[in-house]
């Protein structure tokens, strides 16, 4: 099973409250997404939130039809003091 994480601006500030999210497969419940998670990045995941995302059809700039697929984002609250490496923001040192 593939559990992208979602790296924009939000879900990065999400992350610094301990909230991390990720892209899942849309038959996945909230306990076997806690179960994953918790054996991908050795973490302890204490609550589990999803959104579903239905797919359908649009048209792009030709006139096309494209295919959307459905998704399920999860956000999930880690125990006080973990972390996931992935969602760290390294600061660049400015030069002159």
């Amino acid at each position: 099973m593939k559990v992208l994480p979602i790296l924009t601006e939000k879900s990065l500030n999400l992350a610094k409250a301990g909230k991390y999210s990720f892209w899942l497969n849309v038959a996945l419940t909230k306990t076997r997404i806690k179960k994953l998670i918790s054996e991908i990045y050795g973490v302890h995941v204490t609550s589990v939130k999803t959104l579903r995302y239905k797919g359908g059809e649009r048209k792009n700039t030709q006139g096309r039809k494209i295919r959307i697929p459905e998704r399920k984002k999860a956000i999930a609250t880690l125990k006080e003091g973990e972390k996931i490496d992935v969602f760290e923001v390294k600061k660049e040192k400015k030069t002159k």
